[in-house]
């Protein structure tokens, strides 16, 4: 047996990936591909799972049909990854909007800013986005676009407001996990949705 290192990295998987292989196989327990005791033990494999090299055998048999949606082997990203970027700003407007890409995490340190981040038409080098807000007095709008997700578990507002509304609910797959973490004092944070139509016309223009 050859004991030479693999030149192929392991990729290691995130929740939404093991959220995505969990949606496929409810999708198939629904239309009888799948029972349920073998429903059970598949959740189980991708809940352990840690690479989408576990993850993809999991779905390999059940992605031939329309109905289920697969889980790439290998992870293709629209544009080079980009680690993390910073944003720092006083007193002044900060936009980002476009075919701009995205970074794994996007640090803010502003103060007393109005921050847009427009995502809708934004290069996604990945499955998920970190946005650390550090600062006072911001005024943060996310405009996202069908597919995306947020998670505003570890951001905390003191005098001010979070809101954070969901996507619309039309059966689109998830794209981008969104989390958001960090701390903004006397400041607000909100989400606005693309109409579905919206996305659309703006995926064919751009294609």
């Amino acid at each position: 047996m050859s004991t030479e290192p693999s030149s192929q990295p392991v990729l290691r998987a995130s929740d939404a990936d093991r959220d995505r292989v969990i949606d496929t196989l409810r999708s198939a327990v629904t239309d009888g591909r799948l029972d349920a005791a073998e429903y059970d033990e598949r959740v189980e494999q991708a809940l352990a799972a840690r690479t989408f090299e576990a993850l993809a055998p999991l779905t390999a048999d059940l992605v031939a049909t329309g109905a289920a949606r697969p889980l790439p082997a290998v992870p293709a990203p629209a544009g080079p990854v980009v680690e993390s970027v910073l944003i720092r700003e006083k007193h002044g407007p900060v936009r980002r909007e476009g075919r701009w890409t995205l970074p794994h995490r996007l640090v803010l340190r502003t103060l007393w800013c109005t921050v847009t981040l427009d995502l809708t038409r934004a290069v996604l080098t990945g499955p998920e986005l970190i946005v650390e807000i550090q600062g006072r007095g911001n005024g943060v709008v996310l405009m996202l676009a069908p597919g995306m997700v947020v998670d505003a578990n570890e951001l905390s507002v003191r005098h001010g407001s979070v809101a954070i509304t969901n996507g619309p609910d039309d059966g689109t797959p998830e794209t981008l996990r969104i989390h958001l973490v960090g701390r903004n004092k006397h400041g607000s944070v909100t989400t606005v949705w693309d109409a579905p139509g919206e996305a659309e016309r703006s995926s064919d223009t751009t294609a």
